[in-house]
């Protein structure tokens, strides 16, 4: 007969230790590709999440010159952003909220 061993894997020790994504960290990753698409200068991209009470706030920074570009005419493109956000952030079980830093 099989003997059968008391120790776990340590694979499954190290999953259940880890810390679980936020569902916000989604709608982030979603965003950044976006922005990235945009700008002339993907390397000045960064995203600030902050979760809160009521929702998650993602703050996009980039360069000063692509700046306009993530924002559009009349404001075009950043509110199609936070409206995918949005939309995306629903689906995860998330109010999301998204600001352009220059």
């Amino acid at each position: 007969m099989a003997e059968i061993s008391d120790s776990m894997p340590v694979e499954a020790e190290e999953v259940s230790e880890q810390e679980a994504p936020m569902p916000s960290d989604k709608v982030a990753d979603l965003v950044e590709l976006i922005v990235c698409g945009l700008v002339d200068d993907e390397s000045s991209v960064s995203l600030d999440v902050t979760d809160g009470e009521e929702g998650s706030l993602i703050e996009v920074s980039c360069a000063e010159g692509d700046a306009g570009k993530v924002i559009g005419r009349r404001g075009r493109t950043i509110k199609a952003i936070r409206t995918i956000a949005r939309a995306c952030g629903q689906r995860v079980g998330a109010d999301v909220e998204v600001e352009v830093i220059g």
